[in-house]
């Protein structure tokens, strides 16, 4: 069962606060750690938050969740930032992009850390222009057999490490809402 957290409150609306939307995805987490990060949780949303917390097949002892929210924009970062402490749990959190903003896409894994994304209003992951001319720059001065090295951190910037990582914990139940889709054009 998703659990669906609303902080919008009028006193935001009347301050003229930007509203998002998003999804986060608790992937597994200790079942002796979830409480704490219900407590987390209910610290960003200043409100109780009550998940509804599911076996995670593929990791004994640890469990799984989904959290749909609607708050300010940039709730996603404070989510992000308020679980990433709890450094054995998988996580992502997405926040849709809106009028006037785009969205972003946290994932953390024990083994990899934290990965942030711009995300597109097609869902697609935007990697910013300087970024792409400082790999560039690098590339090309460290010569022309780098070009490996140059797909890896291509590869980093789009997330594909973390990807890799969380892709079986995403699918490990039957009754999962993430499809993932491969190789669409």
């Amino acid at each position: 069962m998703t659990v669906v957290v609303d902080v919008r409150t009028s006193a935001g609306r009347d301050q003229g606060l930007a509203h998002a939307r998003g999804v986060l995805f608790v992937h597994s987490c200790s079942s002796a750690v979830a409480p704490h990060l219900e407590w987390a949780l209910a610290r960003v949303f200043g409100t109780t938050v009550d998940v509804d917390w599911a076996a995670q097949p593929i990791a004994p002892g640890c469990v799984r969740a989904e959290v749909i929210w609607h708050g300010p924009r940039g709730t996603s970062s404070k989510i992000a930032s308020s679980l990433v402490a709890f450094s054995t749990i998988r996580f992502e959190v997405t926040e849709d992009p809106s009028e006037g903003a785009e969205g972003e896409r946290y994932a953390v894994t024990p083994n990899l850390g934290l990965f942030r994304a711009t995300i597109g209003m097609h869902g697609d992951v935007l990697v910013h222009e300087d970024r792409l001319r400082s790999l560039l720059v690098g590339a090309r001065a460290a010569g022309p057999d780098q070009a490996a090295e140059l797909v890896e951190e291509i590869d980093r910037l789009i997330g594909t490490p973390w990807d890799d990582e969380l892709e079986p914990f995403r699918i490990a139940h039957s009754d999962s809402t993430v499809r993932v889709l491969h190789e669409v054009v």
